[in-house]
């Protein structure tokens, strides 16, 4: 196994750890790994990073059952309109984008760079959120279903487009739309990432082949790391957490920025 294989792995490991310390973050950093590190095309590697970060967690999400921290109320009303959304997304609209969306003399913009392009300017978006917020039990109130129903379809929308379980979307909505205090928002989000992430990952496998040797390695070291993660969690505080993580996706926003527009 090669340096760059290691890294890989090394870098499958953080995706794990922040899904089970903050409940979201694994396809901000899933995508850039497969397409920066490892030369995976944007589009089957945001299809990649689905399955990844759906079935890591998945597993958190099962663990956190026994603790009671799921609301599968919320996970019904959240999860299926983002579920079906999510599919509908990859199997149809994804297919539907031509290779080369415009062209001019000095500038081609490719599906391959609008993708990558909206993933970043989302990730800069959920850094902000992730750093100016300030979530926490106290913030409980009235649900309203019709306004989760939508935060589902927005969310499920975002993850069909850019490969992104929508975490940083996912649990600020449970906590100010649903009322849900935050230990339970984390653990209703990974079940919720889980569903909408296997959902659109089924709605790419019906359109080409998976690499099944790379991709079930690489998603069962992003396992082990949910599992450190978790037991990290009991010891950080999660307000700093979050910040320190937002000011990281900022720079890895910035970075993908610069690299599809200005380094190649």
């Amino acid at each position: 196994m090669d340096l760059l294989a290691i890294s890989g792995y090394f870098f499958a490991l953080l995706v794990g750890i922040s899904l089970g310390l903050v409940g979201s973050g694994g396809s901000i950093l899933t995508v850039p790994i497969l397409v920066y590190l490892l030369g995976f095309d944007a589009i089957t590697a945001t299809g990649y990073s689905l399955f990844v970060v759906g079935l890591t967690a998945l597993v958190g999400g099962i663990r956190n059952i026994s603790k009671g921290n799921i609301n599968f109320n919320i996970v019904f009303l959240f999860g299926i309109p983002s579920l079906i959304t999510v599919y509908l997304v990859r199997a149809l609209l994804i297919p539907l984008i031509p290779h080369v969306i415009m062209e001019t003399k000095h500038f081609i913009i490719t599906k391959e760079l609008l993708l990558m392009l909206t993933f970043a300017i989302i990730m800069l978006l959920a850094a902000t959120k992730m750093i100016r917020s300030n979530i926490n039990d106290a913030a409980a109130r009235k649900i309203s279903k019709l306004k989760i129903i939508i935060s589902g379809i927005i969310t499920g929308f975002l993850a069909g487009a850019v490969g992104a379980g929508g975490g940083f979307l996912i649990i600020p909505a449970l906590v100010f739309l649903a009322g849900l205090p935050m230990k339970k928002a984390v653990g209703t989000s990974l079940f919720i990432i889980a569903i909408q992430s296997l959902a659109g990952f089924a709605g790419d496998g019906f359109q080409k082949s998976i690499d099944w040797s790379f991709l079930l390695p690489f998603t069962l070291t992003a396992i082990t790391g949910i599992f450190i993660g978790i037991l990290l969690s009991r010891k950080i505080e999660g307000e700093k957490l979050k910040k320190g993580f937002g000011y990281f996706i900022v720079l890895m926003g910035a970075y993908i920025i610069s690299k599809e527009l200005f380094i190649k």
